[in-house]
């Protein structure tokens, strides 16, 4: 049995609740008694999100990602234990065995092992290639593009005659431009924001999984996801922009290449957080 302890009252949590009777019953039990729609707006998630994780109806939210994104940060504002919620619902999904639920932490690596449905060797290899080209495709296409510039100019140079020479050696192949990343803290998984890339001053980096927005000045949300260690997201330069972190301490920040100082602690949620580079170096 669990307790739920938040403004001097306790809540009685029994050990075999599902995870979305435990976070239904955290939010009408007790003298904080809270409606959907209330927390909906304050987490940036949709009733109808909240309301099937409460009914355990996870087919309605579209990836296990999402899921266990928007689980971690209800149960925070509920003042549950995250990791407990998001172990409750994986071992719900058969993400996890029997064994990893338990309590005890004896041999739980051995089973908290995600099931893993048996596809040929090389479906799987195509499908790991085709994401990365599909994830890539901008790159491919600038390659490709330099390339077929360098071929044409050397062509262009070895057609000419030896009288041609002196004017063919002004011609200059486009090269393009390297771009320097920030030495990350955790291996790139995926690239959010990249028409930002070439010029960002701020680059945001998950450290452990949060819910990441963005705003520009008008308040208009241009950025809005649920971040897994180790993705990335170039924020569009101009200082102007503010961020709410739905675990704050879990976002690495990069200004210029330099770690910027935590903008909160872990499993907190901040809002109002300037992107401002200036503003951002100078937090302590």
């Amino acid at each position: 049995m669990t307790e739920n302890i938040e403004n001097n009252e306790v809540v009685e949590i029994k050990a075999e609740m599902t995870a979305g009777e435990m976070l239904r019953n955290a939010r009408t039990t007790g003298r904080r008694k809270r409606e959907i729609p209330t927390i909906s707006k304050q987490l940036c998630i949709r009733e109808e999100f909240l309301q099937a994780l409460e009914d355990g109806n996870y087919a309605m939210i579209p990836e296990p990602v999402y899921i266990l994104g928007f689980a971690r940060n209800y149960a925070m504002e509920l003042g549950l234990n995250p990791d407990e919620i998001v172990n409750k619902i994986k071992q719900e999904m058969g993400m996890l065995s029997d064994c990893a639920a338990a309590d005890s932490d004896e041999d739980v690596s051995a089973c908290a092992m995600p099931s893993i449905k048996e596809e040929s060797g090389f479906k799987v290899l195509l499908g790991k290639v085709y994401q990365f080209i599909y994830q890539n495709w901008k790159w491919f296409l600038a390659g490709l593009a330099v390339l077929i510039t360098v071929i044409v100019v050397l062509v262009m140079l070895n057609s000419g005659n030896q009288d041609a020479a002196p004017v063919q050696t002004d011609v200059v192949a486009p090269v393009a431009q390297a771009i320097t990343e920030p030495e990350y803290n955790v291996k790139v998984r995926e690239r959010f924001g990249t028409e930002n890339r070439e010029n960002a001053d701020v680059i945001l980096q998950a450290s452990q999984e949060s819910w990441v927005k963005i705003e520009d000045g008008r308040g208009n949300t241009i950025f809005s996801r649920v971040l897994v260690p180790g993705d990335v997201y170039y924020v569009p330069q101009g200082g102007k922009y503010k961020a709410i972190f739905g675990n704050a301490g879990g976002i690495d920040v990069w200004v210029n290449g330099t770690l910027a100082p935590k903008v909160g602690e872990s499993h907190v949620r901040k809002a109002g957080i300037s992107l401002s580079p200036d503003s951002l170096l100078s937090k302590k």
